[in-house]
């Protein structure tokens, strides 16, 4: 399989990259050339947000095109018309945040999509970046709708925070409830669907995230102390003392939701994701995996620069605990 994988050096292009390679696959990657690109790839260059950017690809032919594009969203329409004739199957990776709110728990793909720019910009850029992609591809577009995504290489910061946080050890402040059940995808396991289903000729939107329940937060904290080998001490709060204090979740405490937000991002059904083929690691494979990579380059995550910083005030963590 010939595979096209616009993006491709961090993250979740990176992920894309690391399985199509080994599962053999001739990999091309078109990106800007701001990192190094991985051995074993045909690597193109041009800047999509520029005026004659994608003359790189005016040539050549794939089987699948993978595109992890976030921002403006003609990037991804010009992307798609350019090669809808050389190209068998196009796979966005979109995001749950096209779904128009509140989105009730269980939700599945047929919720409404956002039509509005009042939706805010991301969940706007990505639902018209959707309808780009089908505008070219029909229903040889792919829409992998995904909420949380973790595993080496993130560049967010959500759980490399949690992890460097719990190495430092001591008591650790941990957001009830603990059998709060959470959805996530691990990068890898996010790549591996994205490329079988374009090879299979799959076609419109998938919800691409664990079942609920699939992990909680307890289990990904303790998995947390335990493959660092810290001493830490979770201490579990529930949620109205935490947000009391003005803490928000997500940002000073990441991962963790309540509410409308929780309903939102960790109650969506995946049954049809799961149908075509979506396989899980588990997520004491994903923890460690994180770790190890963390390790591998001093303990910092690189941080991509259009997301803000996360994490807890350590005083604000402090005056919740005592």
């Amino acid at each position: 399989m010939r595979v096209l994988v616009l993006g491709g050096t961090e993250f979740a292009g990176r992920a894309v990259v690391d399985e199509a390679l080994a599962l053999g696959w001739q990999v091309t990657t078109f990106n800007r050339g701001s990192h190094e690109p991985q051995p074993g790839v045909t690597a193109l260059r041009g800047d999509r947000s520029a005026p004659d950017g994608l003359v790189a690809l005016e040539h050549g032919e794939w089987d699948v095109v993978i595109d992890t594009w976030s921002w403006a969203p003609s990037a991804v329409a010009d992307a798609a018309a350019l090669l809808a004739g050389r190209a068998g199957h196009y796979v966005y990776v979109s995001s749950r945040s096209v779904y128009a709110g509140p989105v009730p728990f269980g939700a599945d793909e047929s919720a409404p999509v956002v039509t509005s720019p009042d939706a805010g910009e991301y969940a706007w850029n990505k639902a018209e970046a959707e309808r780009g992609a089908v505008a070219a591809f029909g229903d040889r577009a792919v829409l992998a709708r995904v909420g949380l995504i973790l595993g080496p290489y993130e560049n967010i910061g959500r759980l490399p925070w949690w992890l460097t946080r719990i190495a430092r050890g001591g008591p650790v402040l941990a957001p009830g409830p603990a059998d709060l059940a959470l959805q996530y995808v691990d990068a890898r396991d996010l790549a591996q669907w994205c490329l079988r289903a374009g090879e299979r000729g799959l076609g419109g939107a998938f919800n691409v995230v664990s079942p609920s329940g699939y992990a909680t937060m307890r289990g990904l904290l303790e998995t947390c102390v335990k493959v660092t080998g810290s001493d830490a001490e979770l201490r579990w709060v529930e949620a109205e003392p935490i947000l009391a204090a003005g803490v928000t979740p997500w940002m000073d405490l990441p991962i963790w939701l309540v509410g409308d937000d929780y309903d939102f991002l960790h109650g969506a059904d995946v049954s049809k994701a799961v149908a075509a083929g979506l396989r899980l690691r588990p997520v004491e494979e994903t923890v460690a995996d994180t770790w190890a990579w963390l390790r591998s380059i001093g303990g910092q995550a690189p941080m991509r620069p259009d997301r803000p910083a996360l994490g807890l005030d350590p005083q604000v963590e402090a005056q919740l605990l005592s």
